[in-house]
């Protein structure tokens, strides 16, 4: 069996934690072993962070500087995050409309000891395999995914 679902948020903080609610819900429900949905979410609220923070044209999240969100209207403010729970795996992808990656962190491999870039070495870390790229004028994308474990309960283990 398989679960798919998608979100369009707004590049505002309060969709982190409810994107994250929703991944654990639904794990929870369908059965995956709790430090796996964590740890998952964990990698989650890292890349929803990224896009609220980054994944915009016009400047800080909440939209160009001077003009109200409400007013905004180009969907440079909206990201995008699809899960799915497919046999044995999860893939999380996480979509912006920001101006997309540097080079130097798409290349980078290893942990940074910047200010910024922890966060994607953090989703590295709680991920089996990791994947940056940017699609020219319309954003980066974050992708994710992670070999699921089940619990001896769960409602839609894989046999």
């Amino acid at each position: 069996m398989s679960i798919w679902w998608s979100l369009h948020l707004r590049r505002e903080a309060a969709s982190v934690p409810l994107a994250r609610r929703l991944l654990l819900g639904t794990m929870e429900t369908a059965g995956v072993d709790p430090d796996i949905s964590y740890e998952l979410s964990v990698a989650l609220s890292e890349a929803c962070a990224n896009a609220v923070e980054h994944g915009g044209r016009g400047g800080p999240a909440g939209g160009p500087v001077g003009v109200p969100a409400d007013e905004v209207l180009d969907g440079t403010e909206a990201y995008h995050v699809t899960a799915f729970l497919d046999g044995d795996r999860c893939r999380i992808e996480v979509a912006d409309s920001g101006p997309g990656f540097p080079p130097s962190t798409v290349a980078r491999r290893r942990p940074s000891l910047a200010e910024h870039g922890r966060g994607l070495h953090l989703i590295a870390e709680l991920a089996d395999h990791v994947r940056l790229r940017n699609r020219p004028g319309r954003g980066a994308v974050v992708s994710f995914e992670r070999m699921l474990k089940w619990r001896e309960d769960a409602l839609l283990r894989v046999s």
